[in-house]
């Protein structure tokens, strides 16, 4: 069809072909012959105005028009039949214009791959990177490219898809993943016979206050001793990128993943982020506990610096090392699933917009409002917060030893040397950790343990003296979403302070500390330089439970509590049995007096 004609002229010769198609030819009776028609102007406008409002119309309507337009009921039919199948194959061309464009852009993606392959960019300094450094060959380089552009490809699909993929729970609160039906979906990946892994996969959605774009780049912002990046406009691949994926507790073996990363802004706007697994790239990969299926999320625009974000995270994992006190939880989705990625991504974008804004209210009592002190004193709580958690999970690059108990009694502690470590003076610095179970919500427990007002009854370094909030910045619409400056009313501890950040969301809360210095942390709240403010951070990790472990079959929490102490300033030193013990029994009265607290509350 040639694309200066117009919809009136198409239908016009649809009507010459239907006054043709009447005739019955020379043979016939003349008088069975029809006199030829040709819609009038008038005619043709008053049936597409009809038609856009009724492209179906039933034979009263068809009558009713006919009669308004003089035209026979049966023309009126054919008329909006031959509209019909000309809308139709419309469509269809635009779908198959859409198609051809879309195929010929990755064509023209994979061209520039291999075009900037040979300029790829060190994502730590921004050099060229030498192909050696890389250690792949250029099969492999194409390898890689073809993984992430056939995992964006699924990752879109089962981002948009619905039933019977995702099914919806029988509580109609969750979606559950059928693997039978993504084996039929996607037939590639089906699981080699007795395969000891086991599928786990999650969808979740939730819209976060920030730019769209400002997230790719956070998610983007990767710098990996053992990565490369390629850069081109609208999209970006990193590759060989290991991870550790952690629950804050010793008791959960963290799942390490080796994988490609890549981003591209889709036709509509949207930006797709997606992993997958480079395991499979060469014959024999080094055994790993986790391998990632497309795992990622979809990032829409939306009014007011918002972004939707639907998350879809799609692991085939080794479950061997959970505790029992954990893997309902495991199974849950909480700990690793796309419900934790989403809802933490979404404190994450409020904390960063807090440390943004500028419209500070000055009524309430203790809040900062010094722009410069609210950045720095966030900054240092966010220290605060990656050194506990690198203390407090069962990461691979540090080992923890079993002190005592028995079960998840246990008290766990590593040792870690302190050299030329910004914010830590040199020395040993001695990690110690303990899990156990409350029958308490942990919504309850967080309350309890963020409390200032609550503090002295289990907090044994303040020796029940009242403890008293000086300053906090909110981190978000939860209240409890906190970074607070805390001070005892004894006089004699008068120069040191109490940092603590509590947080929450759906899948996990904490409250972490660190005794600082006072005149420390004036120097921070004017904004000076923060590397020179030591901490030792400790605090709680509480998580649900995944199900009633309780005898009344209510949800209860898992809770870590954890503790970093300087033992002793010498790095090369070894370390000694009575801070072994010294530790081990704080941890123990420490719990005693959870335990004996929360027990009062509830009784």
């Amino acid at each position: 069809m040639a694309p200066n004609t117009s919809e009136n002229d198409i239908a016009r010769i649809r009507d010459d072909d239907f006054d043709r198609a009447t005739k019955s030819g020379d043979d016939q009776d003349p008088r069975m012959k029809k006199k030829r028609h040709r819609h009038t102007q008038h005619q043709i406008q008053e049936m597409e105005a009809f038609f856009k409002e009724c492209p179906h119309p039933d034979y009263k309507k068809r009558k009713e028009l006919s009669r308004e337009l003089g035209l026979e009921p049966l023309q009126v039919k054919y008329w909006f039949q031959n509209k019909r199948n000309q809308m139709k194959t419309q469509h269809e061309l635009h779908e198959s214009t859409q198609l051809r464009n879309e195929n010929e852009k990755l064509r023209a993606d994979n061209m520039r791959y291999r075009e900037a392959l040979g300029s790829a960019s060190c994502p730590n300094c921004g050099g060229v990177t030498a192909i050696g450094e890389m250690s792949f060959n250029e099969a492999e380089k194409q390898m890689i490219i073809e993984i992430a552009v056939a995992a964006m490809e699924e990752l879109i699909r089962m981002a948009q898809m619905g039933e019977p993929l995702w099914m919806t729970s029988l509580d109609g609160n969750t979606t559950v993943f059928n693997e039978d039906e993504y084996i039929r979906t996607f037939p590639r990946v089906a699981p080699k016979p007795n395969n000891p892994f086991k599928c786990e996969a999650s969808r979740e959605s939730a819209v976060v206050i920030m730019n769209h774009i400002n997230l790719v780049e956070i998610l983007m912002d990767v710098s990996y001793d053992s990565g490369s990046a390629v850069n081109w406009s609208g999209w970006k691949l990193q590759w060989s990128l290991a991870s550790e994926f952690q629950v804050p507790s010793p008791l959960v073996p963290t799942r390490e993943s080796y994988y490609v990363r890549y981003c591209k802004q889709h036709a509509d706007g949207t930006w797709v982020v997606v992993d997958d697994s480079l395991d499979t790239l060469r014959p024999n990969p080094a055994p790993r506990s986790c391998q990632r299926r497309p795992s990622g999320c979809l990032i829409q625009e939306m009014p007011n610096g918002y972004s939707k974000v639907t998350w879809v995270e799609h692991v085939n994992v080794d479950e061997l090392g959970v505790h029992n006190m954990y893997k309902q939880l495991v199974n849950s989705g909480n700990a690793f699933g796309a419900k934790r990625w989403v809802a933490t991504l979404d404190r994450q974008c409020e904390r960063l917009a807090s440390s943004l804004a500028s419209n500070i209210p000055t009524g309430d009592v203790g809040v900062i409002t010094n722009q410069e002190g609210r950045k720095s004193m966030l900054k240092l709580a966010e220290r605060m917060v990656i050194s506990f958690y690198a203390g407090v999970s069962a990461s691979t690059t540090h080992t923890w030893t079993t002190l005592s108990g028995t079960g998840a009694d246990d008290v766990r502690v590593m040792t870690r040397k302190s050299v030329d470590d910004p914010g830590k003076p040199p020395g040993i610095v001695l990690s110690a950790a303990r899990c156990f179970w409350l029958p308490i919500p942990p919504k309850r427990v967080f309350e309890f343990l963020r409390d200032e007002n609550s503090r002295n009854e289990w907090d044994i370094l303040f020796n029940g003296g009242i403890v008293q909030e000086m300053a906090h910045i909110t981190n978000g619409r939860d209240i409890g979403n906190c970074v607070s400056l805390l001070r005892s009313a004894n006089s004699s501890q008068s120069n040191m302070l109490i940092l603590q950040e509590s947080c929450t969301d759906q899948t996990a809360s904490f409250v972490i500390y660190a005794p600082v210095d006072i005149v420390a942390m004036n120097v921070v709240l004017n904004g000076s330089d923060l590397d020179y403010v030591a901490l030792f951070p400790s605090g709680f990790a509480i998580l649900p439970d995944g199900g009633g472990m309780g005898d009344s079959g209510s949800s209860g929490s898992l809770l870590t509590v954890a503790f970093q102490i300087l033992v002793d300033s010498d790095p090369t030193a070894k370390l000694s049995l009575g801070s072994v013990a010294t530790v081990n029994n704080l941890i123990a009265c420490t719990v005693e007096r959870i335990k004996a607290a929360l027990s009062c509350d509830t009784a």
